[in-house]
C-alpha cells in the first residue's frame, strides 16, 4: 500500500478552515475548496514507493492488472475509475450538470478534432467520461438538485412577482413570461425547459429581474421560504447572474452530517454551502449554467440537461453487521464506506472490490494486509492496490494522542 500526497484546489468558493480543521493541518491563509484524492491526470495524487514518489495515475499505468485487479481492468481499463474529493464550500458552485458517457465520447472527440486546448477556458469536454457523483455531508450542507415540481416553482415566482409588486414596482414582462410557463398544460420537462430557457437567454433583462427580485425580496416584512432566501443569498454572491432565480426551479436540499444525494447524468445542481466528502468516476465533465464567471455554453447545456421534475436522489445509509457503514449509489464506478473503531476494539475488514482509497479522519489506525501494513494517522490518506486483500482495521494508539480518540476511516472502492 502507498501513502498519498494530495492535491487541494484553491477555487475563490472555497472555505479556509474547513479541511484543515477536518484534517488536523495548517490552514495555508487562502481558500482551500477540495482537496483531490485519485488519479485523474488534472491532480494525481502522488504515492510514496520504495523507488520514490510517483503520480497515482502512472503507478496504476505501469501496473494496471496488480493495482485495479483483472475484473476492474477490464471493465474501466488502466484508470482507476473514481475520484474522491473532499469539498467545502463558504460560497454557492457553479450551477452545472454532467454528460452521460456516451456524450461525452462523442463530444470529447468532436473538440479534439477541433484542436482546441484541453485547457481551453471555452472547452467544454477534458477527457472522455461521464461524471456521475454522490455528495455526502461531513458537517450541515446545503446544496440545490434537480427540478421541484412545476407548481412549485409556479407559487415562488408569484412570490417574486408579489414582493416586486409590494414595492410599486411594475413587475417585468420576463417574470410574467416565466409565470406563464409554469402553468401551462404542456408535459412538465417542457414547462420546466420552457422557463429554464427564458431565464438563462434572457440577457440584460434577466439580470434586471435578477436585482429587483432580489432587492424586493431583502426588504419585504415577511418571514421568506428557504428558496426564495436563497434568491437574497446568491443575488448577494453573484449580482445579475440567470442561476439565482434558475434555483427557484430547483429542490432546496439541506443535508445533516451522514445524509447523502447523488446526483446522475444531466441531473443540474449546485453546492452552496458546507462541508462533504464528494465521491465520482474520474472526470471533470462540468457543463456550467449559471452562478460562475467561466464558460457557459448554452445550447450543449441545453442538451445535456435532464428537464423532468423528480425526488432528490438521496442515498440511504446501510449498517452492516460488523458496523460498517455504506453508501452505495446506482453507478458502478465506487461504493463509499465508513469505518469507526475504538482502541481496545476487534480489527476490522474494509469492503474491497479492486483498488481502495482510505483516508483517516480522526484518531490514528493500522492498515493490516497480506502484504504488509501501514499505520494512518488523521489527515492521511492512503491507496491499496487490489493485490493486497483483504486489509484489516485496527486500532492504533498514537502517543501524540491522549485522548484515545475513537478512529474514523473512510474508504472508497469499485462498486460490487
Amino acid at each position: 500500500m502507498y501513502a498519498l500526497t494530495n492535491v487541494t484546489r484553491d477555487y475563490p468558493w472555497g472555505s479556509t478552515t474547513a479541511i484543515a480543521g477536518l484534517l488536523g493541518t495548517d490552514p495555508s491563509g487562502g481558500p482551500e475548496a477540495e482537496l483531490w484524492m485519485g488519479a485523474h491526470p488534472d491532480s494525481p495524487s502522488v504515492a510514496a514507493t520504495p523507488e520514490g514518489p510517483i503520480a497515482l495515475d502512472q503507478l496504476i499505468a505501469d501496473h494496471p492488472r496488480a493495482t485495479l485487479g483483472e475484473e476492474v481492468h477490464a471493465a474501466f481499463g488502466a484508470k482507476l475509475p473514481f475520484l474522491a474529493k473532499l469539498l467545502a464550500a463558504d460560497k454557492a458552485l457553479s450551477l452545472q450538470v454532467h454528460p452521460t458517457l456516451e456524450r461525452a465520447r462523442v463530444r470529447f472527440a468532436d473538440e479534439e478534432a477541433a484542436g482546441i486546448p484541453r485547457d481551453a477556458a471555452h472547452r467544454n469536454y477534458k477527457d472522455e467520461n461521464h461524471k456521475p457523483e454522490m455528495i455526502l455531508a461531513l458537517t450541515n450542507f446545503e446544496a440545490l438538485c434537480g427540478f421541484r415540481p412545476c407548481a412549485e416553482a409556479a407559487e415562488l415566482f408569484r412570490a417574486v412577482g408579489a414582493a416586486i409588486a409590494a414595492t410599486g414596482t411594475e413587475v417585468p414582462a420576463l417574470l410574467r413570461q416565466v409565470e406563464m410557463s409554469l402553468n401551462s398544460r404542456m408535459a412538465e420537462p417542457m414547462v420546466v425547459r420552457r422557463a429554464f430557457e427564458t431565464l438563462i437567454n434572457g440577457g440584460s433583462a434577466t439580470t434586471e429581474l435578477v436585482d429587483l427580485a432580489a432587492s424586493a425580496l431583502a426588504s419585504s416584512c415577511i418571514e421568506l421560504a428557504a428558496a426564495l432566501g436563497t434568491v437574497v443569498d446568491l443575488a448577494r454572491q453573484y449580482p445579475g447572474d440567470p442561476g439565482v432565480l434558475i434555483s427557484l426551479l430547483l429542490n432546496r436540499v439541506s443535508l445533516v452530517p451522514g445524509e447523502a444525494i447523488y446526483l446522475p447524468a444531466g441531473n443540474i445542481h449546485a453546492y452552496l454551502s458546507g462541508l462533504g466528502l464528494e465521491v465520482m468516476a474520474s472526470s471533470d465533465n462540468v457543463l456550467r449554467g449559471g452562478l460562475t464567471g467561466k464558460h457557459i455554453d448554452v445550447p450543449e447545456l441545453l442538451a445535456t440537461v435532464d428537464f423532468a421534475p423528480g425526488a432528490v436522489p438521496v442515498v440511504p445509509t446501510r449498517v452492516t453487521e460488523l458496523g460498517q457503514h455504506i453508501w452505495e449509489p446506482p453507478f458502478t464506478e465506487f461504493v463509499l464506506q465508513r469505518v469507526e473503531i475504538a482502541v481496545g476494539a476487534e480489527p476490522m475488514p474494509l469492503i474491497q472490490n479492486g483498488p481502495l482509497l482510505v483516508l483517516a479522519v480522526s484518531g490514528s489506525v493500522l492498515l493490516d494486509s497480506p502484504r504488509g501494513d501501514m499505520v494512518l494517522s488523521r489527515g492521511g490518506a492512503v491507496f491499496v492496490p487490489a493485490a493486497e486483500n483483504p486489509v484489516m482495521v485496527h486500532a492504533h494508539v498514537d502517543s501524540a494522542d491522549k485522548s484515545h480518540t475513537p478512529a474514523v476511516v473512510f474508504a472508497v472502492t469499485v462498486a460490487g
